[in-house]
């Protein structure tokens, strides 16, 4: 069962933070084998969804309000531990963004950059692809909104 949290920044303890960090870099830096500035000064302005089991970071998201990221708000950086996607959570850690969303921004449309062979992942969520698809860190995106 994945247990949900929902923190600011500052609320990190330093072994949280460095567990998410840690589960950021295992999957969009080595898994995915792209070598991209993670770590972008961002972290400070959003807030963090962060889903454990057995107290290990497992899943998580950050989202941000209206104009920080994009003009609607936003959710990204949604990763899952490899070890763990069998089970689901992808589907739960983005319900929980989607919920926090609402509850911390007051706001149901959410804009996302979602990498291409994850569309079906987010339409089956409400998501709409919007545009054309573009290049981010050398991997195909696609804007995508959900109102």
């Amino acid at each position: 069962m994945l247990e949900i949290k929902t923190k600011k920044f500052q609320e990190f303890t330093i072994e949280e933070l460095y567990a998410i960090l840690q589960l950021r870099s295992e999957v969009f830096i080595v898994e995915q084998d792209c070598v991209y500035q993670d770590i972008d000064n961002k972290d400070q302005n959003a807030l963090h969804i962060i889903g454990t089991k057995n107290g290990e970071v497992v899943a998580y998201t950050r989202i941000f309000a209206p104009g920080f990221y994009f003009k609607d708000a936003s959710i990204g950086r949604v990763v899952v531990k490899q070890s763990e996607r069998k089970y689901g959570y992808g589907k739960v850690i983005m319900e929980a963004s989607i919920n926090a969303v609402k509850i911390h921004f007051n706001e149901t449309k959410i804009h996302i950059s979602a990498q291409e062979y994850l569309i079906k992942f987010y339409s089956s969520l409400g998501f709409k692809q919007v545009g054309e698809g573009y290049l981010e860190d050398g991997i195909p995106h696609v804007g995508m909104i959900r109102t």
